[in-house]
């Protein structure tokens, strides 16, 4: 096998992103917060984002059920921003060595519609893709095999020559059935030599 490029996960892989960094701020305790994004926000409800359902549309019956939340649920697409605590230490900057080396990247992500412009604006490092498979564009969220052969046929390689990285073992399994190479995100050392045994890169 040879690795011939690279495939990325974005959200706490490049982007450290969590609900609980906005609403930790909106709301008076740690139990409001947890109870928040528990029963109402939750990421059940949020996966229809990532399937392509628009915000606009999926938050209607959330607020009819809960009108006295009516603004913390409108954050979730307003406040996306403060949802965010810059890049996963270390992956910027390998992103950015495979980039020197000429080594091909691309994303697959579950990503709702509304927050690729951001990703897009406020992550440097998504310069380095050459292509990016977003959930919502797709309608299928990982780890449905569909997204994952939507994906082999935009990519201009075999499957099992691209090593892909994700946070969630159910991707990680998915794509090894379908026929990728892929790692278990863990942190920027094991990125690092996951890198480094497939010969995408050179320890200093």
């Amino acid at each position: 096998m040879t690795t011939k490029a690279v495939l990325w996960d974005l959200g706490n892989v490049l982007l450290d992103w969590s609900p609980a960094y906005l609403y930790s701020k909106l709301f008076a305790t740690d139990e409001e917060c947890r109870h928040f994004l528990d029963n109402v926000c939750t990421m059940e409800w949020h996966a229809a984002h990532d399937r392509g359902v628009s915000m606009a549309d999926n938050r209607v019956a959330l607020i009819e059920a809960h009108p006295h939340l009516e603004d913390a649920i409108r954050a979730w697409e307003t406040g996306f921003e403060q949802m965010l605590n810059g890049a996963i230490d270390g992956t910027p900057e390998i992103m950015d060595a495979l980039a020197d080396h000429g080594v091909p990247q691309y994303a697959l992500t579950n990503l709702p519609a509304e927050w690729v412009e951001p990703v897009t604006r406020l992550y440097p490092q998504m310069r380095h893709m050459k292509d990016v498979i977003v959930s919502a564009h797709e309608g299928v969220i990982k780890p449905d095999p569909k997204i994952y052969a939507i994906t082999a046929a935009r990519l201009p390689f075999d499957a099992r020559d691209v090593v892909f990285f994700d946070d969630r073992e159910a991707n990680v399994i998915a794509a090894r059935e379908y026929g990728f190479d892929a790692e278990l995100f863990t942190g920027k050392d094991a990125l690092g030599a996951a890198l480094e045994a497939r010969g995408l890169l050179v320890s200093a």
